[in-house]
């Protein structure tokens, strides 16, 4: 049973459950019913009742006795039975609704597979929905994946300024004021001066407020509450409130864009949504790029604030030393715990499976065959990073600098708490025993990598 349906995970808990569900996603469309039916898709929004579901099933059992044929009626009245003792599981509905997978599949090698899921998603169920099909129905999940960022928006000028949110297809309005400045004017002869610093003063004070208030907007808990921040006007306020020493410097590296629009208010707020889409899709890659740009940068400044490939990942990890765990999402490396045979104490290996064959680690010195726990690595991270009291970042090879990342430092690494010299400690495990036996110790990097 997967529990996804915790309202107020973080952003990191949040990235590990989109994973989890991009798996699962796949999974779901590879299976291929039995039958021309036997798949049920089952979803309950949060506010319908476990009973009102429980109803609809035991009706379309009754319904599918009518079904001509066997097979057919077998897999359906299978799968709805399945459905119902996943429900009996719940008293109530979770907080973002339940969504159920049952049916009997088929394997690759032609083999008959009950699947059984019955998932708390992480964001609510929209719509109710009963499907049996000989497929599972996903597009709700891939809802659920659509970037829920939320960005916020300054829109400045002469005559005051709005603050406001963009989430999804949702827009809020935050706070809005008015102003009113002194026009620049040639007139008042040995007094022109005093009258143009006067007007300085309240464009100063006028940038001040508006700093002032995009803190109290736009930090939350020492940090910034949304995904980047745009800038709009239709004079130079932006410009000056974006380089000014009163605006609140933890905003700074979330600026996405500066945008011109003709109007203020919501007129100007809705015209830089226009002029600012090109970015808002974006922001997954920015901050992609954010991350391993930190990343090269110390390995450019030599820091051993890093690490990289899966020996020294491992180590870092161990020694409490990981602060952020980087890895690649399709990253194809797994976990093996092996025990049993002649073995006095399990031994762990990472590495991908044709390796794992390679070395023969399923069997003793005699030949006898060992048990073995497998893992995908990446399944094994997301349940485990919070035990190493690190945080954990996925990466994609969509962007320049994720894939220089998968392809030169194969899809895992990490930035350190304090400075470790894995060559160092490499050199002095080489004299004595290792401590990384359990480790594919095949990985070779070139001066290609890292260009």
């Amino acid at each position: 049973m997967s529990k996804g349906g915790n309202p107020e995970l973080d952003e990191v808990d949040k990235n590990v459950e989109k994973w989890r569900m991009k798996k699962m996603i796949q999974n779901l469309e590879k299976a291929k019913g039995m039958a021309s039916a036997g798949l049920i898709t089952l979803m309950i929004p949060p506010k319908d009742q476990i009973a009102k579901a429980t109803k609809l099933l035991n009706e379309e059992y009754g319904t599918a006795a009518s079904i001509k044929s066997h097979t057919t009626k077998l897999a359906v009245q299978s799968a709805i039975t399945s459905s119902l003792a996943k429900l009996k599981l719940y008293a109530k509905t979770p907080a973002n609704g339940l969504i159920v997978y049952c049916g009997n599949v088929m394997t690759e090698d032609n083999k008959e597979k009950k699947v059984t899921v019955d998932l708390e998603p992480f964001k609510p169920v929209s719509q109710a929905k009963y499907v049996c099909d000989n497929k599972f129905h996903v597009d709700e999940l891939y809802r659920m994946l659509e970037s829920d960022d939320k960005y916020g928006f300054i829109v400045m000028d002469g005559n005051g300024s709005l603050f406001g949110t963009l989430a999804g297809n949702t827009k809020e309005i935050l706070h809005r004021f008015t102003v009113e400045l002194p026009k620049k004017h040639g007139r008042g002869g040995q007094s022109a001066l005093r009258f143009a610093r006067l007007r300085l003063e309240k464009r100063r004070n006028y940038v001040r407020k508006v700093a002032e208030l995009s803190t109290q907007y736009f930090i939350t808990n020492d940090r910034p509450n949304v995904a980047g921040l745009v800038l709009a006007g239709s004079a130079e306020f932006k410009n000056d409130l974006n380089g000014s020493d009163l605006f609140d410097q933890r905003l700074l590296p979330v600026v996405m864009k500066l945008v011109d629009v003709a109007y203020g208010g919501e007129n100007g707020f809705n015209q830089a949504i226009e002029l600012s889409q090109d970015v808002l899709g974006n922001v997954k890659f920015l901050k992609e790029k954010r991350l391993i740009d930190e990343f090269f940068d110390q390995i450019a400044k030599d820091t051993n604030m890093y690490c990289f490939g899966m020996d020294d990942t491992i180590r870092g990890l161990e020694m409490g030393a990981m602060k952020t765990l980087i890895i690649w999402e399709e990253f194809p490396y797994k976990r093996y715990v092996v025990s049993g045979g002649n073995l006095e104490v399990e031994q762990v290996y990472y590495m991908k499976e044709e390796d794992a064959i390679k070395a023969g680690i399923f069997k003793d010195d005699e030949g006898q065959q060992l048990e073995v726990e497998v893992m995908d690595f990446v399944e094994y991270a997301a349940t485990n990073y919070k035990k190493f009291g690190c945080t954990l970042e996925f990466v994609t090879n969509k962007s320049q600098e994720g894939a220089q990342f998968c392809r030169g430092f194969h899809g895992i690494g990490g930035l350190l708490r304090y400075a470790v010299n894995f060559v160092e400690l490499n050199e002095l495990e080489k004299g004595g025993h290792s401590d990384d036996e359990g480790c594919d110790g095949g990985e070779e990097f070139n001066d290609d990598d890292f260009m």
